[in-house]
């Protein structure tokens, strides 16, 4: 072994076991139950184990464990048996070592988290729907299980987010995408608010790099009035405190960038224009614990002496905690400089539980001093984990569809409604009575015929609010119609009216198939499923059940051109699109088809870690779908398709967020090599106070001063205030950023922003 070898190797140890014992040491200044002795051995296990190989960013593999670990006990702040997992994490994945091995050297509960976290390694996601939906099933059920399992795979989420940096692009695009579209909610879900703020910033960091680094730089810059308006408006509020006796603290809260360039897609404003960048948080040590929600008011009462506070922005949730746990009250108030200021008052027992989740809750049961587990009474979780079972039942079966299901259940706001008898029932916002008969019983709502919302009379349809009590309407007669599947939210009613429906298009497709048979048999052809799609195609229906679905409902009905195409005769169709006479197929020209593009066809062996350029000479051979309208310097992506074209997108595109979470490896990285000799659509959108000559002003500086072709121009006008739209024909992003910045300078126009 030579000189430098060895000292590479004495450094890497050197690496290594500072990690582990600043690991041990944040690990002993906790209250958990100090079983350094297996930490150190689930450590040594996994050196042992790893030893040799590097990750991508050349450090030794076993950092990524230890970084795992000290995420999970310093930032989410659980114990021993957590610890122990995330060390050995990837040893049964990377490894000779089986489950078995960890069950015997560290115990079956070790090993039960290690084997949930295994099953769910390498991204969730595999390149084929039905394996990613099965990955994603697999995740959920093992976090039903024992919640430490996701637990930990957020912490090693969050560690990789943090060294991405090694990754290719279309990797990060991937890595990203998946963290912001699960685990960023997830760990909202968990009530991991610090974490689920970094994940967000971090995938923001990677796909839009510039946007970053703009929002960053602005908030670097207005720094110093922040830090003097909160000194200002905290000032009388400590004054208050004070004489109240309180033991408290006050932090400044700033908008994270990802909040802030969210706000700005969404809002269509500036980074000026966002005016809650700066929170205030009061968090105080109650005199008696059982006292706290008392003490938030007090405080509340007492502040709200000192600045007027907005009657529409009180937001109570301490009597009803967040379904992730959060409780604090907000409120809303004007400071002496004109701005409304946002202030959360909480105990530290509730920043605590805000900021680590349900994973803080041991620390606060009558001060025993324990382990979290995932069995102790937490009623909000177990309701959680009991939603994620119901959603397991009866799955989506195309994995796209499941996704969007347990995003829109699990990750969703919540309202609280109440039964006929007082009981509370929690919701996700946007649902309807409907949802909330499939929340009871799926026999309440499979015959539900109305209800009635704080005792009027409403339709299945009738949109809930947080407080309203509902009664439920049935019938025996009713029978669940698919136009529900329109109006319901919630996952257990998705679910269960697809699955009578199912059952119901089973019977129909039966008949129609019996049908078809009958037809076959009578005019002398055997019957087979050759014939059933032959026919299919002639009807234009692309599968064969939906075929049957339609001989069953009677909407097709089989007659001579069916008998045509079963003879081998095929038809063409007259000048107004009805049947003609038939003729034979054979000897008869095609009709002439209009040439196709020429699409790039991705090869077998297609290197996806390099860039993709598109320039003008190619950029004919890419697809551009229509939900997004990407233009040259627009931050975008490639996504190999089923039939391997490569669609171009927005990285921000709400379809790319899915592509990205779901078919991660068939991501690309795109790049634009343009030279504004090409012209593409771009819309902005405009509004501010009605003047004469103002439409003149507009169309002067786009089609006169910068020699814009302007495509089509819409505008409404109500009441002195216009709104509208702009389309044009620009070169690229720089194109419409001059556009919107030329704009500024016209009086009375007051808002201006691009529309996706």
């Amino acid at each position: 072994m030579d000189v430098e070898q060895l000292y590479n190797e004495e450094s890497d140890d050197r690496l290594i076991n500072d990690a582990f014992q600043k690991l041990l040491n944040d690990y002993l200044a906790s209250r958990h139950r100090k079983k350094v002795d297996l930490i150190t051995k689930a450590f040594n296990f996994a050196k042992q184990a790893h030893k040799g190989v590097r990750r991508l960013s050349g450090e030794p593999y076993i950092m990524h464990p230890i970084a795992v670990a000290q995420i999970a006990c310093s930032e989410i702040g659980l114990g021993s048996t957590s610890i122990c997992s995330a060390l050995l994490h990837d040893v049964v994945e990377d490894t000779d070592y089986t489950v078995e091995d960890i069950s015997n050297i560290f115990g079956p509960k070790i090993a039960q988290i290690v084997d949930g976290l295994t099953k769910i390694s390498g991204g969730i996601f595999g390149e084929q729907a039905s394996a990613q939906a099965e990955n994603f099933k697999k995740l959920l059920l093992t976090m039903s299980e024992d919640i430490r399992v996701i637990l930990i795979k957020i912490c090693d989420r969050l560690h990789n987010m943090r060294t991405l940096e090694s990754q290719p692009a279309n990797k990060q695009y991937k890595i990203a995408g998946e963290t912001l579209y699960i685990y960023a909610p997830l760990a909202n879900r968990l009530g991991l608010n610090k974490i689920k703020s970094e994940l967000e910033n971090l995938s923001f960091r990677f796909e839009h790099p510039d946007d970053f680094a703009a929002i960053e730089a602005k908030l670097q810059s207005t720094r110093a009035s922040r830090d003097e308006l909160f000194s200002q408006f905290t000032s009388p509020i400590e004054t208050a405190l004070k004489q109240m006796g309180i033991q408290y603290e006050i932090k400044e809260r700033v908008k994270s960038p990802y909040s802030i360039w969210n706000k700005m897609q969404n809002k269509h404003v500036t980074f000026e224009e966002i005016y809650d960048i700066l929170a205030v948080r009061i968090i105080f040590t109650p005199r008696v614990r059982e006292e706290e929600v008392n003490e938030c008011f007090n405080i509340y009462v007492a502040i709200s002496k000192i600045y007027k506070s907005h009657p529409d922005r009180l937001r109570d949730w301490l009597s009803h905690p967040k379904a992730n746990g959060y409780q604090a009250l907000h409120v809303t108030l004007m400071s002496k400089q004109g701005r409304w200021i946002e202030v959360q008052i909480r105990s530290d027992r509730m920043d605590e539980i805000a900021e680590q989740g349900f994973a803080a809750h041991w620390k606060y049961k009558d001060g025993v001093d324990k382990e979290y587990t995932e069995d102790e009474n937490e009623t909000e979780l177990n309701e959680w984990l009991g939603t994620i079972k119901e959603i397991l039942d009866d799955p989506q079966p195309d994995a796209m569809d499941f996704l969007d299901t347990i995003k829109l259940n699990l990750f969703a706001s919540e309202i609280f409604v109440f039964t006929p008898k007082g009981e509370i029932r929690t919701l996700p916002a946007d649902c309807t009575a409907l949802d909330f008969a499939f929340s009871i019983h799926t026999f309440l709502g499979s015959h539900c015929i109305g209800a009635k919302v704080n005792h009027k009379l409403v339709p299945l349809s009738h949109k809930l609010q947080s407080g309203d009590q509902v009664e439920i309407l049935t019938s025996k007669s009713q029978h669940v119609s698919p136009t529900w599947i329109n109006f319901v939210s919630t996952a257990k009613a998705k679910a269960k009216i697809q699955a009578i429906l199912r059952r119901d298009n089973r019977e129909v497709q039966r008949q129609g198939e019996e049908i078809l048979n009958s037809f076959l048999l009578k005019n002398k052809f055997e019957p087979s499923l050759v014939y059933a799609d032959q026919l299919a195609d002639l009807h234009e229906y692309s599968k064969r059940n939906e075929f049957f679905q339609a001989l069953g409902e009677k909407i097709v009905l089989l007659g001579e051109k069916d008998l045509d195409r079963l003879n081998g005769k095929t038809t063409a169709s007259d000048d107004h699109g009805g049947w003609r006479k038939y003729v034979p197929f054979v000897g008869k020209k095609k009709k002439e088809e209009s040439p196709k593009p020429n699409l790039f066809i991705v090869p077998e062996k297609f290197n996806r870690k390099k860039p993709v350029y598109l320039s003008e000479e190619n950029i004919t051979q890419y697809k551009f779908p229509r939900c997004c309208h990407p233009i040259p310097g627009d931050d975008a992506l490639g996504y190999i398709n089923n039939k391997n074209e490569i669609e171009i997108h927005k990285r921000a595109c709400p379809v790319a967020a899915k592509l990205k979470s779901s078919f991660g490896n068939r991501i690309l990285d795109i790049k634009w090599d343009m030279h504004k000799i090409l012209f593409f659509d771009a819309t902005i959108r405009i509004s501010g106070i009605d003047r004469v000559g103002m439409l003149n002003e507009i169309t002067q500086v786009i089609s006169s001063q910068m020699s814009v072709n302007i495509h089509k121009i819409t505008i409404t006008c109500e009441d002195g205030i216009f709104d509208g739209s702009i389309e044009m024909k620009v070169h690229d992003r720089e194109n419409v950023k001059s556009i919107i910045d030329n704009l500024k300078g016209i009086p009375d126009l007051k808002e201006i922003s691009q529309i996706m």
